[in-house]
């Protein structure tokens, strides 16, 4: 990752100053942050949360909408913003000094705030150190491999990474060769996968690691504790390349009234305060250098982040997709 930038300081606002965000991320992930830069700027945060439909709701505000920043999870979603046409391009030296050019847009249109890795969750017992995305299709794995839904956003990104690396003919071998793989249906969620290990249905899956924080802490409940003691967890590379990565992200909405503020916000949420606060609560990685992930993610090893840029990846989301029902991944 790039090296660390000055420390955010506290912009001189009005006290009357605010700022409206829009996101679609859990209110008790980011009441932390938010209460945080209220206090240390001044600034009044309205905050919109939003299950789904960000872009459709301020495109159909249109020039009058009051959205400053648009925040959700997934770096397709923050692409999906800018093709929708309701962002704008932001230059910001904290921002650019922060944040590794390949989890930001070039022109400034998006930026990743915190990071989540493609983990494999493995049966303890197994001998296991090291790990490559291509393993998944190998065929010492048959009927071992358990994996949410292919067409969920996660293994969508994952497997367009595979294309931008591989090119499609070879996606799609090695995506038959890990359905060939599959324990049970893909389907279910990250946690699922910690538990079908547990339960002896799979030796192997592929997960985000910030579940593992969730179920290790006991947040998820005593039941998930013990998933997330069952398994061991190795951070998996590409061949020749390194683990891939998904992220949070915020764009300025491209009517900002408030704009200065909403810059201001995101680079606060790239300073080692709100880093710090992202790893403590979310159990996701900094996005900045020099910023230490919490102890349960820490444990899990030195993350070694692809260098293919998201938006690469982004634009073979469709070609992802179409590859999933080709090879019949979901059935």
């Amino acid at each position: 990752m790039v090296a660390g930038c000055a420390a955010w300081a506290t912009p001189g606002f009005a006290s009357a100053a605010e700022v409206n965000l829009y996101t679609t991320r859990e209110p008790g992930l980011i009441k932390p942050l938010l209460e945080t830069f209220e206090k240390e700027s001044g600034t009044k945060v309205n905050t919109v949360f939003l299950k789904d439909g960000l872009a459709e709701r301020v495109k159909a505000e249109g020039e009058g909408s009051p959205a400053d920043v648009l925040m959700t999870v997934d770096f397709g979603n923050l692409v999906d913003l800018v093709d929708k046409g309701v962002t704008q391009p932001t230059k910001s030296a904290a921002l650019e000094q922060a944040i590794p050019a390949p989890l930001r847009d070039a022109d400034g249109r998006w930026f990743g705030l915190s990071l989540r890795a493609r983990a494999l969750y493995a049966a303890k017992d197994l001998d296991l150190t090291s790990f490559t995305y291509e393993e998944l299709a190998d065929p010492k794995w048959k009927g071992k491999v358990c994996i949410r839904a292919g067409q969920h956003p996660y293994n969508t990104a994952l497997i367009a990474a595979f294309v931008a690396k591989r090119g499609a003919a070879a996606t799609e071998a090695w995506l038959s060769g890990v359905k060939a793989n599959l324990a049970r249906k893909a389907g279910g969620g990250d946690r699922d996968v910690a538990r079908d290990i547990l339960g002896g249905l799979c030796e192997i899956g592929v997960a985000n690691t910030y579940y593992v924080g969730l179920m290790r802490s006991g947040k998820g409940g005593k039941d998930q504790q013990e998933w997330g003691k069952a398994i061991k967890v190795v951070l998996p590379t590409f061949a020749n390349g390194g683990t891939h990565v998904n992220i949070s992200g915020a764009a300025i909405a491209k009517n900002a009234p408030n704009r200065d503020a909403a810059v201001k916000l995101l680079e606060f949420l790239v300073s080692d305060e709100a880093q710090k606060i992202y790893a403590e609560a979310n159990y996701e990685y900094p996005v900045k250098a020099g910023v230490a992930p919490d102890p349960l993610i820490a444990e899990l090893g030195e993350l070694k982040i692809d260098d293919t840029p998201l938006a690469t990846i982004a634009a073979h989301r469709r070609e992802a997709s179409e590859l999933v029902d080709k090879v019949g991944f979901d059935r």
